[in-house]
């Protein structure tokens, strides 16, 4: 069964934490650390816009691209 996107992108974010947790250098860390914020934001953006698309009907007869695709 797929997963909602903002649900993948939390399954992400988890990952990304774990990983920072048991990474053995700072950088590594911050790295993962910043790819777990990413997915959060991705999150954040998505449910936003799908939160905006559902009060106004008329953006929902014309796909538009999600922002978070491009960031």
């Amino acid at each position: 069964m797929p997963l909602y996107p903002s649900e993948e992108f939390l399954k992400h974010a988890a990952e990304c934490k774990l990983m920072a947790k048991f990474a053995h250098g700072s950088e590594d860390k911050a790295a993962w650390t910043r790819m777990a914020e990413r997915w959060q934001r991705c999150t954040e953006l998505f449910e936003s816009q799908a939160l905006t698309a559902s009060h106004h009907p008329s953006t929902q007869h014309r796909p538009r691209p999600f922002r978070w695709a491009h960031h």
